[in-house]
């Protein structure tokens, strides 16, 4: 795979996540370097093609497929301060993502190893001629960057592809308020034309970009209605991620099922907050809508 050229000074790397490569005063900055075997030597040797040194890495959040790679490259690696512990721990991603440490090789993605985060950043700040923009639901410090002078925002996982939700179900949320409105956010960018490039999925602008984003707004809105209405009867959270699953027709698997557990949490947490639903002890812990 090589780089393809977005914008004048923007590049991808194609992957899932992709990684973005903002030329910077003669040399490269890194959005997402992302995982994989090899794919530190790809991207040094598509910087070397453009005749650039890399300068820096910067991370919409600390997921491991994110970031596992940042180790191996020799450049300074820069997170928003919410998420410095979740890049650094492994134990920290994943407790995120599976409430204690997960069965080895159980999650989606697990990366055992250490990264070291250089320097911490606020939303708002200007790094490296881009501004980090507060996107966040899918993590708690999750950031996109916003390259204004040429028209592209780099999103991460603040919205995905159709295909990753499709495969998956439900978007990967911590906070399903948040993530709403930070696709509302991107919903104001994408009216101004801005070119939008989520970590998972294709690039889109203008029109595509807005259904895109209504994809993903409209697959939030939908779970939290199918959620009260399957709980007219008393489920366990895993029942309710088995209803949700074969509603969108996606195949169980540990990793799918884990990958749901997550958002379909937060979604119970926000509606039982709001007094939605209720909690039961029955053979175990089950929720039920409340009448």
């Amino acid at each position: 795979m090589a780089l393809r050229k977005l914008r004048d000074s923007v590049y991808l790397y194609p992957g899932s996540p992709s990684t973005l490569v903002k030329v910077f005063e003669d040399s490269a900055v890194l959005i997402d370097p992302g995982h994989g075997s090899g794919r530190h030597k790809d991207l040094k040797r598509e910087i070397k093609k453009l005749g650039l040194g890399l300068k820096a890495q910067l991370a919409t959040h600390g997921h491991a497929d994110h970031v596992a790679v940042a180790p191996r490259l020799d450049a300074p690696l820069f997170t928003h301060r919410f998420e410095f512990s979740i890049a650094e721990s492994p134990l920290n991603r994943e407790i995120l993502t599976f409430g204690s440490r997960a069965p080895e090789g159980f999650l989606a993605y697990q990366f055992p190893g250490e990264v070291k985060v250089h320097a911490v950043f606020e939303w708002g700040d200007e790094l490296f001629d881009l501004r980090a923009v507060k996107l966040n639901g899918h993590s708690p410090g999750m950031t996109g960057f916003l390259d204004e002078e040429n028209g592209v925002l780099y999103a991460g996982d603040a919205f995905f592809g159709e295909r990753v939700l499709e495969a998956v179900g439900l978007p990967y949320l911590v906070d399903p308020d948040l993530f709403k409105t930070s696709i509302k956010e991107l919903q104001n960018y994408a009216e101004k034309g801005f070119l939008l490039v989520p970590s998972h999925g294709r690039a889109v602008e203008s029109e595509g970009a807005l259904e895109l984003l209504d994809f993903n707004l409209r697959r939030v809105e939908e779970t939290e209605n199918l959620i009260l209405e399957f709980l007219r009867k008393p489920m366990s959270l895993d029942e309710l991620a088995f209803r949700i699953m074969g509603y969108y027709n996606v195949k169980v698997t540990p990793q799918k099922l884990a990958l749901n557990l997550v958002p379909l949490r937060a979604f119970i947490a926000k509606l039982y907050n709001e007094g939605n639903v209720g909690a039961r002890v029955e053979r175990g812990l089950r929720w039920v809508r409340a009448e």
